[in-house]
């Protein structure tokens, strides 16, 4: 019994020994572990700050960005505003323009009908019929209806019909 309690007492020792040595390789076995994850920790740390810095700058470089594009836009609105007030001064010109340019036609074939009223019908007949349609009719129109009436008389009867249906649109 004493031997027995003896080789029990041995193994038992022994396989403490072992079971510390284990531990032992455990706990080395986690503190290189420990060791390689505060590494990889401060990696991370590293890069979330470099990622922190990107983002920094490239929110800087859009809010630049987007200074520049409104201030384009302001000066492109600002031309448009310059294009459109130039465009209704030009429409203004152009109205006026038009306005005189009748008045001068108006004018212009006012002489020319008084010139054509002071002709005998005969030769104001014969210089009518040679002229483009409406361009005889706007001077026939100019003159009195009785002028009209003689100058008709006095041209082809196909000139005068062609004439007199333009004069009544």
């Amino acid at each position: 019994m004493k031997r027995l309690l003896f080789a029990m007492f041995i193994y038992s020792s022994i396989f403490a020994a072992q079971r510390s040595e284990k531990l032992f390789e455990c706990t080395e076995i986690f503190q290189e572990r420990k060791s390689e994850l505060l590494v990889e920790l401060e990696r991370i740390d590293e890069q979330k700050q470099a990622l922190d810095s990107l983002k920094i700058a490239t929110e800087s470089l859009l809010k630049e960005k987007e200074l520049r594009l409104n201030l384009k836009e302001e000066s492109v609105n600002k031309k448009l505003e310059d294009i459109s007030a130039k465009e209704e001064s030009i429409k203004k010109t152009l109205a006026k323009n038009k306005l005189i340019l009748e008045e001068t036609k108006s004018i212009k074939m006012s002489a020319i009908s008084q010139t054509f009223a002071k002709m005998n019908a005969g030769a104001s007949a014969s210089i009518l019929s040679d002229m483009e349609p409406m361009k005889a009719v706007s001077i026939l129109q100019a003159l009195k209806p009785k002028t009209i009436g003689q100058i008709l008389t006095k041209m082809d009867a196909k000139k005068a019909s062609q004439l007199t249906v333009l004069l009544s649109k």
